[in-house]
């Protein structure tokens, strides 16, 4: 079985136990990566594409960024913006609701990350546009799952094949008259699933910095 990315899809994901788990979600710690590859970098504008329950956002905001964070499910937003005035960083962040695939920012960023979003477009295709958001000596940082052995979704539905992401296809597709690559990786992750059963993802990251 196979499903679309859509907003029908997204509310339904945030219904439920992801919608109102206050004691699993507060004080959440980032993705790994994204401390280790934005740790060296100086706070400047931050936009966290697909923030979900903002986790990345609210920890780039304790560190001095200013995050624009946009997610297309208004109820994963409503709980973001509640934990970030628990951890005292409201004022550093601002949520917008807006699907990824047609939203335009209006302005560039610093710093781009996106951890696991998936618009209704194709994978490849979403990353050419939050590139086209990083300013000039901006970084771009990836994360994205290779699905190759896990469902992902109610039921253990299986994304479409255009959500999957290699690290070789992303960086294909950066100019490298205009941006190098830092990072380029593909690595297993093992988590803490539903019923406390371990779960193995495997994990695309790449990180890259538009020249000047």
């Amino acid at each position: 079985m196979t499903h679309s990315f859509d907003q029908d899809y997204w509310d339904r994901h945030w219904q439920g136990d992801r919608a109102g788990a206050p004691a699993a979600e507060a004080g959440a710690p980032p993705h790994p990566h994204l401390p280790r590859e934005t740790g060296d970098l100086t706070p400047g504008t931050a936009l966290d594409a697909g923030c979900g329950a903002g986790a990345e956002a609210i920890w780039l905001a304790s560190r001095g960024w200013r995050v624009t964070a946009a997610d297309i499910a208004e109820r994963a937003l409503a709980r973001a913006a509640e934990l970030a005035a628990a951890s005292g960083v409201a004022d550093r962040v601002q949520w917008v609701h807006a699907d990824l695939s047609r939203w335009e920012p209006g302005t560039t960023y610093d710093l781009v990350t996106t951890h696991y979003a998936h618009p209704a477009m194709p994978q490849l295709e979403f990353y050419d546009r939050v590139a086209t958001w990083v300013a000039p000596s901006g970084t771009l940082l990836i994360v994205g799952h290779l699905h190759r052995d896990h469902g992902h979704g109610p039921g253990g539905a299986e994304p479409p094949a255009a959500a999957t992401a290699t690290a070789a296809g992303i960086t294909a597709r950066l100019d490298p008259a205009r941006w190098d690559v830092v990072t380029a990786e593909e690595s297993p992750r093992a988590v803490t699933g539903h019923g406390a059963c371990a779960v193995t993802l495997h994990d695309v990251v790449v990180r890259a910095t538009r020249r000047a």
